[in-house]
């Protein structure tokens, strides 16, 4: 099929990063024909409309014209009057056609490829340049030859169906010799009307299956390998081993921090080894204890050190320390559902070695 991929090994469906780099671009899936068909049913639709109002602005110039051409003086001056006066008038019949074409070809657009401003689209690139790969793209490319046989079935269409017409009309042209001018006008309209309804069916349908196309085509080139999809991935989301030491600084960090605070606690409660949960207790600062510290196993350990240096009380107590170190972070409160078990162990301490606390 035309535009399949045609690397094996890109299988996966592109990446919403992908895309979205190749929409910056300005590379994105659209139809050429769907622009065609577009402006093709909108000007027939408000020629259709407005063929009535343009015929009576046409009859009313050729009637102001006439009627005072005794009066014209067909001298430069004048006949350069004359002109601007019809290009004026001539724009004014045509700009609502003109306008209508204008708007429909750019809602083509936008429906296809939605908002979308860039510049790099001008921005120069080398392989543009490259002749042999533009001539080999131009003679032996898929979509080369999907182009030729489009051209080649719209060629069709626009002189078969006109023929196939004009035949079965021409028993109906020999009585227009007795027709007026404006029978004439109307009946040549007509038939141009319905010339473009029977060449538009063929049009919309090439233009569907173009619309399709494209986009089938456009996702087929954008696939990617699975390693592309992995190395995207790794990007998104950071190399594993970046992301580990970056985790580990950060730790170490924390750490640094915790111990500069252990001095400043009232009591260390382990585990008795693997935990160690550092509490102060000032009803200035808050009204319950609050976790300064905590760590495990080696952490653990040097925040016992750092007590044993500064003569920070140390206390075993396995639930309690357990139940702290699972139930809180550094920096906030105790649950209140160990208020009084923490309560205990403060007022045993104070008990041995009276302290100035803030009240």
């Amino acid at each position: 099929m035309f535009g399949t991929q045609k690397d094996p090994s890109k299988t996966e469906k592109a990446t919403p990063k992908r895309i979205n780099k190749q929409r910056a671009e300005g590379n994105v899936p659209k139809s050429q024909e769907l622009g065609k068909a577009v402006s093709l049913l909108g000007g027939m639709s408000i020629l259709y409309a407005w063929i009535g109002p343009m015929s009576e602005e046409i009859k009313n110039i050729f009637r102001h014209f006439l009627s005072h051409a005794w009066e014209f003086d067909p001298n430069p001056e004048n006949v350069y009057s004359l002109t601007l006066d019809l290009m004026v008038e001539i724009c004014k019949i045509t700009m609502p056609i003109l306008l209508t074409l204008a708007f429909l070809s750019m809602l083509a657009q936008r429906l296809q490829v939605g908002k979308l401003w860039t510049t790099k689209i001008f921005k120069p690139k080398m392989q543009r340049f490259n002749i042999f790969k533009g001539i080999k793209q131009m003679l032996f490319s898929p979509q080369t030859v999907l182009r030729t046989v489009k051209s080649l079935m719209f060629s069709i269409i626009l002189s078969v169906i006109p023929a196939w017409i004009i035949y079965k009309e021409y028993e109906n042209f020999l009585p227009m010799y007795y027709s007026t001018t404006e029978g004439v006008a109307i009946y040549m309209l007509k038939m141009a009307f319905k010339l473009a309804s029977y060449a538009l069916i063929p049009i919309l349908i090439i233009a569907a299956f173009d619309v399709w196309q494209s986009r089938y085509a456009y996702k087929e080139n954008m696939k990617m390998t699975k390693d592309e999809v992995k190395d995207e991935q790794k990007q998104a989301d950071g190399d594993p081993k970046v992301k580990s030491q970056q985790r580990k600084k950060m730790m170490e960090a924390m750490s640094r921090r915790m111990l500069q605070d252990v001095p400043k606690a009232d009591v260390v409660i382990t585990n008795p080894t693997h935990i160690a949960v550092a509490l102060r207790y000032n009803t200035a600062e808050a009204p319950a204890p609050v976790v300064v510290a905590m760590g495990a196993d080696h952490l653990a350990e040097k925040i016992k050190q750092v007590a044993r240096e500064n003569k920070v009380p140390i206390r075993e107590n396995v639930p309690l320390a357990r139940a702290l170190y699972k139930s809180a972070e550094v920096g906030d409160m105790i649950p209140e559902e160990l208020y009084k078990a923490v309560a205990t162990v403060l007022a045993a301490i104070w008990k041995l070695k009276p302290r100035v606390h803030n009240s």
